[in-house]
């Protein structure tokens, strides 16, 4: 498999298990709160990246990085930890569709901090598709943006934290690339998280994982494995694929957990918890925008490049 279908297999795999987390987030706000399960997710995808690095004896990778290598990891493990925090924060403020909207400024960030500091060169074609991309996700949202006429002071601070969440996840996954040349990505998220479940233990209210039920472990244990698998994916993309093209699938995700949640509503799965939103002609319009710019994003410049390869071998 070349590095084109290797960074659109591990960049969709992130893209679907973030697109269903908010679902599981949402239950698990019924016995845990936020914080608490963040700890936990941070210390379950600790432990077993440990154990499976451990037992391979790939920590000795650690003996090779520098001063200013380990820096890179401790500022990555803060930025991702500022990230679940202050999302969480931004929800007294602002609705979950109102969070989730002004987030997709975080693709943005990343794909020009990639031009910044990567040097990464976007084609024209790839920049009218982030171009047309926003044009989706202001449409597919556009009844939380109506909701911004009546913008009051708490709704102001909610959109400044948020777009200060959006920054540090940004932050964070360009430290994170920058890193993959010294460490496995294995490697690099063992500190990450370590680093996040240090920073949050103090805020840890540990009573309430004594008292979880089997219902409500298998919800948090989920939670704990989404965050192991999606961001293993993630640092994985960024190997065979430009930031700038992870982000613009990334930026997909809302889009996956708007559809999950109308398939479990269908299903009449926690009808009290989980409750769908009515879907206009322009969010279908702007699905389509957005299905239709990550998809030219990625397959034309391939098309163009195997149409090349054949003009130049006949």
């Amino acid at each position: 498999m070349n590095n084109n279908k290797l960074g659109l297999l591990y960049s969709s795999i992130t893209l679907l298990f973030w697109g269903i987390l908010p679902i599981a987030l949402k239950l698990s706000e019924q016995f845990i709160d936020a914080t608490s399960l963040s700890w936990f997710r941070f210390f379950i995808a600790f432990i077993i990246i440990f154990l499976i690095q451990l037992s391979a004896k790939k920590l000795r990778q650690f003996r090779e990085i520098t001063l200013i290598d380990a820096i890179k990891l401790l500022f990555a493990g803060v930025f991702l930890t500022l990230n679940y925090v202050t999302f969480v924060l931004t929800l007294k403020y602002l609705s979950p569709g109102e969070a989730q909207l002004n987030f997709q400024v975080a693709p943005f960030f990343l794909a020009f901090g990639s031009l910044l500091f990567f040097k990464e060169r976007l084609t024209a074609i790839q920049l009218s598709c982030l171009f047309t991309l926003a044009i989706g996700i202001i449409l597919f949202f556009h009844p939380n943006i109506s909701g911004h006429i009546n913008t009051g002071s708490k709704v102001l601070i909610g959109v400044g934290i948020i777009e200060f969440s959006a920054l540090s996840w940004a932050c964070y996954t360009l430290l994170q690339k920058s890193l993959l040349a010294k460490l496995s990505t294995s490697n690099v998220l063992l500190c990450v998280f370590g680093v996040g479940m240090v920073l949050l233990t103090p805020l840890t209210d540990f009573t309430r994982l004594t008292t979880l039920t089997g219902f409500d472990w298998s919800i948090a244990l989920f939670c704990a494995f989404n965050t192991l698998i999606a961001y293993s994916a993630l640092a994985k993309a960024l190997v065979f694929w430009p930031a700038a093209q992870v982000s613009a699938v990334v930026a997909v995700a809302p889009v996956i957990s708007f559809i999950s949640t109308a398939l479990v509503v269908t299903m009449g799965w926690w009808p009290t918890i989980i409750k769908s939103h009515h879907l206009s002609a322009l969010s279908i319009v702007g699905i389509i925008v957005i299905v239709g710019s990550v998809a030219t994003m990625q397959l034309l410049p391939h098309l163009l490049t195997k149409n090349k390869q054949r003009q130049q071998v006949s």
